[in-house]
């Protein structure tokens, strides 16, 4: 058994939740960029691109992010394509953060009432000015808790990255109990800088619901 310190045990997971806030703000940023081009096909006049972004949300909604994280961990390597913890938890958390963004929105969008479509057209928009102008600015409004809400969901399933090697919180915490068979106190350390994370934004979320809920 290693003989660690309190503040040894404290500094070496507050170095390893780096990883995991940055993790999370890297899938976030790219789960939205993709979970855009998925909501444009979402909402497209075009059936065939409705159903293959339907298909797209369903997929990564309907199957387990661990399944999805050892699909690109261990299954791309088969294909010869060779792949990093890191890269691997980036993609996987993208591809899966995505699936729900999009569909966050696209609520944001059918809760508009038609009339916002049609005052665009009496302007004389086309259809992608009328998404930029009127439409997507009302959904992202409207939506803004559950997005919120979504990331929250999102800081937390990276501990599952530390299944396919990435040296998050979670994989650090492992090493140090393992090292001084001191659970307790580990993975409660853990516990509580989850919550220091989460904790913020969860009560973020809860007042924008409740402004909307005033309006």
């Amino acid at each position: 058994m290693i003989e660690f310190t309190f503040w040894d045990i404290v500094r070496n997971l507050l170095l390893a939740a780096r990883w995991t806030v940055l993790l999370s703000l890297a899938a976030f940023v790219g789960g939205a960029v993709v979970g855009m081009v998925i909501l444009f096909f979402r909402i497209a006049k075009n059936k065939w691109s409705r159903r293959i972004a339907s298909g797209y949300i369903a997929l990564f909604q309907g199957t387990p992010l661990l399944m999805q994280l050892f699909l690109m961990f261990f299954g791309l390597p088969m294909l010869g394509l060779r792949i990093e913890p890191w890269t691997a938890a980036v993609l996987g958390l993208t591809f899966f953060a995505s699936a729900y963004l999009a569909e966050i929105w696209r609520s944001g969008v059918d809760a508009l009432p038609l009339g916002q479509w049609d005052a665009g057209a009496s302007l004389g928009l086309h259809y992608l000015q009328e998404l930029r102008l009127i439409i997507l600015p009302q959904a992202f409004s409207i939506t803004r808790a559950p997005t919120v809400g979504f990331l929250v969901q999102l800081i937390k399933s990276t501990a599952l990255t530390s299944i396919i090697g990435f040296e998050e919180l979670v994989r650090t915490s492992n090493a140090i109990n393992n090292a001084t068979f001191e659970p307790f106190k580990v993975y409660g350390l853990v516990a509580l800088i989850f919550f220091v994370m989460c904790f913020p934004l969860t009560q973020y979320a809860r007042k924008l619901e409740q402004r909307a809920a005033a309006r």
